[in-house]
């Protein structure tokens, strides 16, 4: 409708609790400090705000486990800053082509909750995508296809699914999609950095957007090198439940049994919204937020 794809690149893994690249099997003790490259990492002061809207958005939140625990914080930022109307339709254990229409059976998501479809029901401004990548062939929509098995027939297979659904987003109605950045995995770090390759060019190819989530989970300096903890930010160390080490001035991004989602609560087998506050959801959330307020 509005735009077509050009990407000249050829270039997920998402559990219905976790995602990752088992492949490759967990580094025996992931890092929990800030890397050296950052012992002066950023901290997020607090930033003047541009002004609401004019007219209030309409959002549509999609995505994998990532996006199924964020989504009722990310609501809540997206109301109380854009008074945005906000819906959202995350599964956990999907990637890219479980959103396409046409792949029925073959699926995770339902008919009704394909992007395209929601598009054309809901009307959003804006379509917000979130996805780890799905780098192990959990969903049928993927035929097998993984990252650790082959991670050129992975990349190409990624940037077509991308290509298909920015076409079905477009041709369903006028929202910009948003790309949400990955923050870095311990596992297979360069597929994510690949991944986030994609998202950006293919919005600049388009003329859709990213929020940087990633950046925000991730130290100055060294953006794809896994940490544990950061330092509180200043929002962070005046509501405490935020700051999760206030002793040692930094906060809990991960538990320590789950090097990938940023919930504090466990993982359970019905995969629902984050039920405790957790630092690393809502420096997703205020990303994403950001991105929305600077093109709204």
């Amino acid at each position: 409708m509005r735009r077509a794809w050009i990407v000249g690149v050829l270039l997920s893994a998402v559990l219905l609790g976790g995602c990752g690249d088992p492949v490759s099997g967990p580094p025996a003790e992931p890092p929990t400090e800030v890397p050296s490259a950052s012992v002066t990492t950023r901290q997020q002061a607090p930033a003047s705000r541009s002004p609401r809207p004019a007219k209030a958005p309409t959002v549509l939140y999609l995505g994998d486990s990532l996006a199924m625990e964020a989504q009722q914080v990310l609501g809540q930022e997206l109301r109380r800053e854009l008074r945005a109307t906000y819906r959202s339709a995350p599964y956990s254990g999907t990637t890219l082509c479980d959103y396409l229409e046409g792949t029925g059976k073959r699926s995770l998501v339902p008919a009704a909750d394909k992007a395209a479809t929601l598009v054309r029901t809901v009307r959003p401004d804006f379509v917000v995508l979130q996805f780890w990548g799905n780098a192990w062939g959990y969903t049928p929509c993927m035929d097998g296809i993984t990252h650790g098995a082959s991670p050129k027939r992975y990349f190409e297979r990624y940037a077509a699914d991308m290509r298909r659904l920015t076409d079905q987003i477009s041709a369903a109605g006028d929202a910009r999609i948003v790309w949400v950045l990955q923050g870095p995995d311990p596992i297979t770090p360069d597929r994510v950095r690949r991944v986030n390759d994609l998202y950006e060019e293919g919005a600049a190819a388009s003329g859709d957007l990213v929020a940087d989530a990633g950046a925000a989970l991730s130290a100055a300096g060294a953006r794809y090198s896994w940490v544990q903890y950061l330092p509180c930010t200043a929002y962070e160390r005046a509501h405490g439940e935020y700051c999760t080490q206030p002793g040692r001035d930094r906060t809990a991004l991960h538990r320590d049994d789950d090097y990938l989602h940023f919930c504090l609560a466990p993982t359970t087998s019905t995969p629902k919204p984050c039920p405790v506050r957790s630092p690393g959801i809502r420096r997703i959330a205020l990303e994403i937020t950001r991105a929305i307020r600077g093109n709204a």
